[in-house]
């Protein structure tokens, strides 16, 4: 097994030059014309033409949700805590002043496809198949409770935080949901390690990929790399926070894939879906892809599959903000995929001075950390600015490149503030 599939850019390189070579041969293509093509600029392209545009013949799953309750939302979602986007609600950063490092179940961000479905638990089944592995299972949820588990603290963000400033930074509206920064969340998440399924399930060596599929109304499913499932904190998760799962989080339960975009953590899960070749859906070919004149096609795919979130950094200060004259502690929080985060640098004039805010424990990989700088705020309109780096180096970079569906926005954010 590839341990370097782990890493959810490798993974994909990988899965898309298999699934060309399958298409290649069908088409008679001998190896060596298969390399050339694919050397050559277009080749890729040309490939594509000798098969389908996505494989989703190994999609669906069996049909166990209750119809949706009239609400969209099972928890409430009060105005002084949410954004309100219609079936996702987006964390307001001022609620998180002065709170703890987990955000509470109650303020954790929702992004949904559609309502939050309503499951019996007492009827539900999780089914672990596919040609990936030699003893297929059915478990109840019950079940699940008694095996190994284990909790871990992690952030899960969604593809398209940041997405409203490629219209107001760069000009260009993107599509989708317009979160600010506040579709971000940090949790104690506890479940059974999905190695511990898929050992049960005799996972064949042959087997490449896990999908996941929801109970949701369109069944949103994503693959991941076998070498990714077997990793030691990706989850099959039954509790938040120490409490159950709420249903807007995928009660009974969800999958939990540290350090990858939020939609590989499918919710609702009733399927996992073991394959021996590479798995194409909606959800790594037309859509959670980067589309734009700076993103060429990478067949099956419309454009580069969007794999790992970015390094970001936010103010738990409501947009635009007004503060008194005086002296503030001002407080905010700051993530990264790639590990922890190493600094945390702020300015009060627009950039054009930076120093260092204090970062507070704990700094958890693929979790994030809080930090705060003391500010005796004179009267005026000022631009705040943060910019994180995390421990393998990366920095939050000046601007990003538009994409149509507004992915990857980690530039540094100029956030207005008032003082009276």
């Amino acid at each position: 097994m590839r341990e370097d599939l782990r890493d959810e850019r490798t993974y994909w390189a990988e899965r898309r030059t298999e699934q060309l070579w399958r298409w290649a041969q069908a088409a008679g293509l001998s190896r060596r014309r298969f390399l050339r093509l694919l050397a050559g600029g277009g080749g890729a392209a040309a490939l594509a033409a000798f098969g389908p545009r996505a494989a989703g013949a190994q999609s669906g799953s069996p049909a166990q949700a209750q119809p949706a309750k009239p609400q969209i939302h099972a928890k409430p979602t009060p105005s002084e805590l949410f954004i309100h986007h219609g079936t996702n609600q987006e964390m307001r950063w001022e609620a998180m002043y002065g709170r703890g490092y987990v955000m509470p179940n109650a303020m954790f961000f929702i992004r949904n496809h559609d309502p939050s479905p309503t499951i019996d638990v007492k009827t539900w089944r999780l089914k672990v198949e596919g040609p990936g592995v030699a003893h297929p299972l059915e478990l109840t949820y019950e079940e699940i409770l008694r095996l190994p588990s284990q909790s871990v603290v992690r952030y899960i963000e969604c593809a398209g935080n940041g997405r409203v400033f490629h219209k107001e930074v760069l000009g260009k509206p993107a599509k989708g949901t317009q979160w600010r920064l506040g579709a971000y969340g940090v949790a104690e998440w506890t479940g059974v390690p999905l190695k511990e399924i898929l050992d049960r399930a005799k996972l064949k060596r042959s087997a490449v990929d896990v999908m996941p599929t929801g109970l949701d109304t369109r069944k949103i499913e994503r693959p991941m790399s076998v070498a990714k499932a077997l990793e030691d904190d990706t989850l099959l998760v039954y509790a938040m926070n120490g409490d159950v799962l709420p249903a807007d989080h995928g009660f009974p339960v969800r999958v939990l894939v540290p350090g990858w975009i939020g939609i590989a953590n499918i919710k609702w899960v009733g399927r996992l879906f073991v394959s021996e070749e590479p798995v194409f859906v909606e959800k790594n070919t037309k859509d959670y892809v980067l589309i734009g004149p700076d993103f060429p096609e990478k067949p099956p795919a419309k454009g580069p599959i969007l794999t790992l979130q970015t390094l970001k950094s936010a103010i738990a200060l409501p947009w635009p903000a007004t503060l008194s004259a005086g002296k503030h502690l001002t407080r905010g929080y700051a993530w990264s995929p790639h590990g922890k985060i190493a600094k945390v640098e702020y300015s009060v004039d627009g950039g054009k001075t930076w120093a260092a805010a204090q970062l507070r424990e704990p700094n958890l990989p693929r979790a994030g950390v809080r930090w705060e700088f003391a500010w005796d705020a004179k009267p005026g309109d000022y631009t705040v600015m943060t910019r994180a780096t995390d421990e393998k180096g990366n920095t939050q970079p000046e601007t990003v490149r538009w994409n149509e569906l507004g992915y990857e926005f980690s530039a540094v954010i100029r956030h207005p503030v008032t003082v009276t």
